[in-house]
């Protein structure tokens, strides 16, 4: 490992946070940057100031733009959620959050959504196409993927013979 990429490494598994630098540009050198993007880099490129201006970083996806942008916003307001008393901000409570996130996409997108939030879990997972984000936010980590569900309407007759004996 270089030098740079050495220091990186240590710095994110230290769980510092990165300072980012503001960059100005002028209106007409922004026109000239966007013409000869599509709508589909756009929408990328949107989502990462997105994910820049809510300190959340985007770790791998499988999701259409306004899917990853609502699941992102709505994991760092339940976060950034505090009682309305002075008192130091409480510890998330991860399971109600995990909730929380699950609910809001098996309303919006149907139901079979999966959501799995913490510091430090393993995962491998299979998910329908279009239906997988992973994320962190400070130190927190989140995967949210949907599974495809097939309604069982009659028993197998597999099943069946095995009752009987």
């Amino acid at each position: 490992m270089d030098g740079m990429a050495s220091r990186r490494y240590q710095e994110e598994e230290a769980g510092s946070k990165q300072h980012y630098p503001t960059v100005q540009i002028s209106q007409q050198e922004a026109t000239v940057m966007t013409q000869d993007r599509s709508p589909t880099e756009e929408f990328r490129i949107k989502l990462a100031a997105i994910a820049l201006s809510l300190n959340v970083r985007l770790r791998s996806s499988d999701m259409p733009v306004d899917m990853q942008e609502r699941a992102l916003r709505y994991a760092r307001s339940f976060l950034d959620k505090s009682p309305s008393s002075a008192a130091p901000k409480p510890r998330p409570n991860l399971t109600l959050l995990a909730r929380a996130l699950k609910k809001e996409f098996d309303s919006a997108y149907g139901v079979a959504w999966h959501c799995v939030v913490g510091k430090s879990f393993g995962s491998f997972v299979t998910h329908s196409q279009g239906g997988f984000i992973y994320f962190s936010i400070d130190s927190l980590f989140i995967l949210l993927f949907k599974t495809e569900v097939q309604l069982v309407t009659e028993l197998e007759p597999s099943s069946q013979s095995v009752d009987s004996l």
